[in-house]
């Protein structure tokens, strides 16, 4: 099974998409011959596949920023043929700028629109019959889980709350019921139970999911089994490596002191640095008419101040001052620091505006032009929640040891959090991205938070 980052990503996902682009591609080719022959052996072949390809491009990238690639929910053909159109409209705007740019690239009318139908089509179908396989779970791993606890329940929630996940549970084994068992699925008392029944011939993973493993492990069993091509993986690392994330409550220093990753190389630094002074600088630059006018309407907007200077906690727990568009009223944390919440009464008019499109963030490529930030990072928190956090949450300050940054894995994997709860989950965020950190994961972290400022997803 593929990997991006030590995260899963199923076979048949990437078949989808890849698929899917083919489809595109031919649906356009084939109109193409239609209307003006069969063109292999004219010089115009290679023309026609660059135009074919930006389409390809423009079209997938938009079926990207809808969520159409996000299949773990289970959605209707009517909805995604609504969410298709919407797609493809915004791709044909963005195709109309690109020939009004470069007219060397634009197709005609008749083969454009006849191929726009056309793909409509086929990706419908297409995805109609994904659905189907995804539906009847298809071409999915069959796995038993060892455990029948607390541990054993995160697995299961983790494999049974994606509608397109890429493993269904053939068994559990272990003495009592499960905690999590949805679905009924049968219990045996012991493993060898499990290749004994009808249904045992297609088992790909064992994952073993004992919240005590002291005198329960079935040692020899699962020797027996792994010597015959079976994957055996332990709960916590299959956790891991499903949803991006490290669970804090099962894990133990050693899980941290004897693992790969936790590491960032000298080059690396280097590059990362880099990247967030030019990055820093041209935003900077480029942002600064919006700076500008941004400064005007929260003048205008309310008394106070334009900028925000926060106390946060940097790297190797050094407080900086962080600065931001103030988005609040002024002192309205005369009484103390408080969890931002859901229509929040604090926040002004255009602070609600400038927080949904991240605008009240741009000031801070001022602290990362200084170096006390980093484009990509653990969220920095203030002072009073950190003493507070690092109290009750295990390895809290584990995640001090890194830059902190404008976005993060925890900010595109996990919506806004403003609890102590929040807290936990989004440092099994930030522990992942401190163990696999590369400046590819960076880069597409970097994507993502584009797509979701785009969307505005998850402000407050």
């Amino acid at each position: 099974m593929p990997y991006l980052f030590q995260k899963y990503y199923p076979m048949r996902s990437i078949v989808f998409i890849i698929g899917e682009a083919l489809l595109i591609v031919i649906s356009l080719l084939a109109v193409n011959c239609y209307f003006d022959g069969f063109f292999v052996s004219y010089p115009h072949f290679w023309k026609n596949v660059q135009q074919v390809l930006l389409v390809t491009i423009v079209f997938q990238t938009c079926l990207y920023l809808f969520d159409l690639y996000d299949l773990s929910n289970d959605i209707s053909i009517a909805e995604t043929a609504n969410k298709i159109t919407l797609a493809f409209g915004v791709g044909c705007i963005i195709l109309g700028i690109v020939y009004f740019t470069l007219p060397s690239v634009i197709i005609s009318t008749k083969v454009f629109w006849t191929g726009y139908l056309v793909i409509f089509i086929t990706i419908l179908t297409w995805r109609g019959a994904y659905y189907l396989i995804l539906r009847r779970k298809l071409f999915a791993q069959s796995v038993i889980i060892v455990g029948t606890g607390q541990l054993a329940s995160d697995v299961t929630r983790v494999i049974e709350a994606k509608h397109d996940s890429c493993y269904v549970i053939h068994a559990f084994v272990g003495d009592v019921d499960p905690e999590y068992n949805p679905d009924g699925i049968k219990v045996y008392k012991k493993l060898e139970d499990v290749f004994l029944s009808e249904k045992s011939k297609n088992i790909n993973r064992i994952v073993v999911a004992l919240d005590d493993r002291r005198g329960t492990m079935p040692t020899e069993s699962l020797l027996k089994y792994r010597l015959t091509g079976i994957r055996i993986e332990h709960g916590v690392s299959f956790y891991e490596r499903a949803t991006g994330r490290i669970l804090v409550k099962w894990l133990d220093p050693s899980g941290i002191i004897f693992s790969e990753g936790f590491e960032l190389r000298r080059a690396h630094s280097w590059i990362k640095r880099v990247i967030d002074i030019v990055a820093a600088c041209v935003i900077l630059v480029v942002g600064f008419p919006v700076i500008l006018l941004t400064s005007l309407l929260i003048k205008l907007d309310s008394p106070g101040t334009v900028f925000y200077i926060q106390e946060r906690v940097g790297q190797a727990n050094s407080v900086f001052r962080l600065i931001k568009f103030r988005s609040m009223k002024e002192n309205a944390e005369k009484e103390g620091a408080v969890w931002a919440k859901e229509d929040d009464d604090r926040i002004t008019r255009m602070g609600s505006f400038i927080r949904k499109t991240r605008i009240d963030e741009l000031p801070q490529m001022w602290n990362v032009f200084k170096g006390e930030m980093s484009l990509v990072g653990p969220r920095p928190e203030r002072p009073v929640f950190v003493d507070q956090l690092s109290k009750t949450i295990p390895y809290y300050s584990i995640r001090h040891n890194v830059k902190p940054g404008i976005t993060g894995w925890a900010q595109v994997w996990y919506p806004y959090g403003a609890s102590e709860k929040d807290a936990l989950e989004k440092l099994e965020f930030d522990l992942y991205y401190m163990k696999n950190f590369s400046i590819a994961m960076d880069l597409v972290i970097i994507l993502k938070t584009i797509k979701t400022v785009l969307f505005q997803k998850g402000a407050r």
